[in-house]
C-alpha cells in the first residue's frame, strides 16, 4: 500500500486528475502549470511506482495499483483518508469443574504491552472473517473449535492529551470448548483460562473487555461502540 507519506503533493495531483479521466495528456496532467522538469521528474516517480502507465506515445492513465491508490483518496484535499483497521476477536470458553473459564491473554509485545484481553488479530487482504478467526485462534492459543459471531465492537483509543491512537471494528466470536493443546506462551503473549470474576481483578486490562463478555454472552447479536481515553500504550 502506498503511503501518504511516500508521495508529494504534486503526484497526488496527478492521481486525483486520472481519477477522473481515463487518459491524459502530459499538459492535462500538469493543471498547475509547473515548471516541465520538475513536473516531469514526479511524473516518472508514480511511473517508477507502477502507479501511472504510459498509454502509446502521448498518454497516461492510473494502472490496476494506481487505481487503488487514488480509490482511497479525499478528492477534496488530495490526500489519503485513514480508515478504521478491521480486526477479528476471539472469546474461548469453556466449563471447568461448575464453573465457566474464558481464554484471556497477556499481550507481550508493544503498544499495550503487559495488558490482558482476548486473542485478536488483522483480518488479512481477501480473508473471510471466519477464516481470520480460525487462523489467529490456531497460531496464538494451538485451538481449533466451531466459531460462532457473536456482535461487532468498535473500539477508538485516544491518550491523555486527545490524539487518535487506534481506530478500530472487532468482529467477536465465541469459540465453544476448543480442542488441542493450548500454547501457554509465545513470542507476543500468554494464554490462562480464568472465569469472569478473575479476569475483572486483573491489572492493566484493556477497556472494553467487560462488554466484549456481554457480547460473547448474549443471545442475539450485539454492536457495541465506545471512545476510551488510556493512559498507556
Amino acid at each position: 500500500m502506498i503511503l501518504e507519506q511516500e508521495l508529494h503533493p504534486i503526484q497526488m495531483n496527478i492521481l486525483r486528475t486520472l481519477l477522473f479521466i481515463p487518459a491524459a495528456r502530459f499538459t492535462q496532467l500538469n493543471n498547475q502549470k509547473i515548471g516541465t522538469d520538475q513536473f516531469n521528474f514526479h511524473l516518472k516517480r508514480l511511473l517508477a511506482l507502477s502507479l501511472v502507465e504510459k498509454q502509446g506515445a502521448r498518454y497516461y492513465s492510473l494502472t490496476i495499483k494506481g487505481k487503488e491508490a487514488a480509490n482511497q483518496m479525499d478528492t477534496d484535499t488530495a490526500t489519503f483518508e485513514k480508515q478504521a483497521k478491521v480486526a477479528v476477536l476471539i472469546v474461548g470458553v469453556r466449563r471447568q469443574r461448575n464453573r465457566q473459564e474464558f481464554l484471556v491473554q497477556k499481550r507481550l509485545k508493544q503498544p499495550y504491552y503487559g495488558f490482558h484481553g482476548f486473542i485478536s488479530g488483522k483480518v488479512r487482504w481477501g480473508e473471510i472473517l471466519k477464516e481470520a478467526a480460525a487462523r489467529e485462534f490456531k497460531e496464538e492459543a494451538g485451538l481449533s473449535t466451531r466459531l460462532e459471531l457473536k456482535g461487532i465492537k468498535h473500539k477508538i483509543d485516544y491518550d491523555q492529551s486527545g490524539l487518535l491512537l487506534e481506530d478500530k471494528y472487532f468482529f467477536v466470536f465465541r469459540a465453544n470448548n476448543p480442542s488441542g493443546k493450548l500454547i501457554n506462551k509465545f513470542e507476543g503473549g500468554e494464554n490462562s483460562w480464568l472465569t469472569r470474576e478473575d479476569i475483572l481483578r486483573l491489572p492493566q486490562l484493556f477497556d472494553g473487555v467487560d462488554e466484549s463478555l456481554k457480547i460473547i454472552l448474549g443471545r442475539r447479536l450485539l454492536f457495541s461502540e465506545d471512545k476510551y481515553n488510556v493512559s498507556h500504550y
